[in-house]
């Protein structure tokens, strides 16, 4: 079973270019969306040519913004949206898909702003996050993937002395969030299965970042500890265009 992840930055704005060919290509059997900037009906719409998925998401009060969805081959036995906490529901950061083995969580986390305006808000997340998601495990083991909006240590991005304590993103109270996932049974599996690999999911627009590879990588794919050893591959793919960040996957 291959579960892809892809922060796609606007559903509507990457289905003009190839994301419907290049998720046809990649053929996975679950694909979990981030930044969707769309109704679930929008999202729906967009993805119509993908015939084989069921699809399902969560959508922000404020139109055009964040948003998540997960689609699957296999219908999941049961959706929830959100982590159960108004002030934290308000965005459509969180869809959540029951199988018969697991849990699978597309999340967009927030992100902390360019003026750390929401720093608070995002520790307070993560925390709530990671009880959410230790709740979820006490039942069956969880697949937890998206945009996580932090490069957990060093090598994870280009330029970690620039940044570090200075930018949204490499902030220790978002590396120290990281940690408690990491340190509370979460593995990463890119990690884990890539130990020195250097390789990035999201470059910013500006001076030709890409093209030059000053990259971070914040999106992640988190498993349950017990649950790694059926993780046969983690991997990234960085040739896949279209959104400012790129997808990345599993194999189980």
């Amino acid at each position: 079973m291959k579960i892809l992840s892809f922060n796609v930055n606007g559903i509507r704005a990457i289905t003009q270019k190839s994301f419907i060919q290049d998720m046809q290509l990649v053929n996975a059997d679950i694909i979990c969306l981030q930044e969707t900037k769309a109704t679930v009906e929008q999202v729906k719409e967009a993805v119509a040519e993908l015939a084989t998925y069921h699809v399902v998401g969560n959508e922000a009060e404020k139109k055009g913004y964040s948003g998540t969805a997960i689609l699957s081959k296999i219908q999941p036995i049961a959706v929830t949206y959100g982590i159960g906490h108004v002030d934290y529901d308000q965005e459509g950061r969180v869809t959540c898909a029951e199988f018969d083995d697991f849990y699978v969580i597309s999340v967009y986390v927030p992100n902390s702003g360019s003026e750390l305006a929401r720093l608070d808000y995002r520790q307070s997340w993560d925390q709530i996050f990671l009880a959410y998601l230790k709740q979820l495990e006490s039942l069956k083991p969880v697949i937890v993937c998206g945009d996580f909006n932090v490069a957990h240590k060093e090598i994870d991005l280009a330029r970690p002395k620039q940044n570090y304590n200075k930018a949204a993103g490499f902030m220790q109270e978002e590396i120290d969030g990281m940690d408690a996932f990491t340190s509370n049974g979460f593995v990463d599996t890119f990690r884990a299965l890539n130990d020195t690999e250097v390789k990035y999911t999201w470059w910013s627009y500006r001076a030709g970042a890409r093209g030059k590879n000053i990259g971070w990588r914040i999106d992640y794919f988190l498993v349950s500890e017990h649950f790694l050893p059926k993780v046969k591959q983690a991997f990234i793919l960085n040739e896949i265009l279209g959104s400012d960040h790129c997808p990345v996957g599993i194999e189980l």
